[in-house]
């Protein structure tokens, strides 16, 4: 992959995102930069999904992101700008946020033999992929969670063609923020009311193999000071399972070869704040520093408010 350069800054590899600007759709190339203004082109909904599917590889996202219009010149700060998951359809529900549990080599008390027979990792669904949150904006858990736990994750973004084939359109980062505490009460039974938290999400995809390593740190705000600080890493090199054995078996399965659905699928996270004995409470900032790939991903965490209408009994 060759480098991005102009005024998105440089990065390592290629990178594209998609955004929202005055009711437009627009994408654009590169990291953005503090102080420099984005360069935009005007693109269709699902522009860059059917280049992927109509192509070889995440390659040809770069170019399906300029065509033949010129770039708008929009400030990073504009409070008309808002940028989105990489390839989101317009239809909500035609994607799926998706992923494993518990992959980590420091989850096992062994490091894996290199011709291990694979044997799949835990694996949930959370909702579709229109209810990912992007940076900056608050994450909603239910109203009494029991213990909250951020997690900082690889994700992969794969989009099915018009024959349900998933093509591998690159990666991004997200925050897997669920109720941990919930979980551990009847882990057999109650995960999927833990993963009913919102997820964030970075919104540039990155156009290469699924990375080998990833490191960053944690920080968790409270009322402006630093609460909680710690170290992670959520690349290949950290996890038990192979990502092409998971990834492969995952789509065996026919319900995830919807023709056009897009697949975010988190890679799952080592250990963080919950081990470390602190409590995520209501009003705490999250801020993943993904800083061998130059991305942060902040979130304010707020609780359900237990005000809200409650919802009518069946008669």
């Amino acid at each position: 992959m060759t480098a991005t350069t102009g005024t998105t800054g440089t990065t390592g590899t290629s990178i594209v995102f998609e955004c929202e600007y005055q009711g437009r759709r627009y994408a654009g190339h590169g990291l953005p930069q503090p102080g420099s203004p984005l360069e935009l082109y005007p693109v269709a909904a699902g522009q860059l999904h059917a280049a992927l599917v109509a192509g070889s590889g995440p390659q040809d996202l770069g170019p399906a992101v300029t065509g033949e219009s010129a770039p708008a010149e929009v400030a990073l700060d504009d409070p008309g700008l808002r940028f989105l998951p990489p390839l989101l359809p317009t239809a909500g529900d035609n994607s799926l946020i998706n992923g494993f549990m518990g992959t980590h080599r420091t989850k096992f008390d062994r490091a894996p033999e290199p011709d291990e027979e694979f044997i799949p990792p835990n694996y949930y669904i959370k909702g579709f992929g229109s209810w990912l949150r992007m940076p900056e904006e608050p994450l909603l858990t239910p109203a009494d969670p029991v213990w909250l736990l951020e997690e900082p994750e690889v994700v992969l973004v794969y989009a099915n063609d018009d024959q349900g084939v998933p093509h591998y359109a690159g990666y991004t980062f997200g925050n897997d923020l669920n109720d941990i505490g919930l979980h551990l009460q009847k882990p057999w039974a109650w995960t999927p009311y833990a993963k009913l938290c919102e997820t964030s999400i970075a919104p540039y995809l990155f156009l290469d193999a699924p990375p080998e390593r990833v490191t960053g740190s944690v920080t968790i705000e409270r009322d402006g000071a630093k609460a909680w600080y710690g170290d992670f890493s959520c690349g290949a090199d950290s996890i038990f399972h192979r990502v092409p054995d998971m990834t492969e078996y995952l789509f065996s399965y026919p319900a995830l070869r919807r023709p056009g659905l897009v697949n975010y699928l988190f890679l799952g996270a080592d250990k963080a704040t919950y081990h470390d004995g602190f409590r995520i409470e209501d009003g705490d900032r999250m801020v993943l520093d993904v800083s061998s790939h130059g991305v942060v991903l902040a979130n304010e965490v707020r609780y359900w408010d237990r005000s809200a209408p409650a919802v009518p009994r069946p008669q």
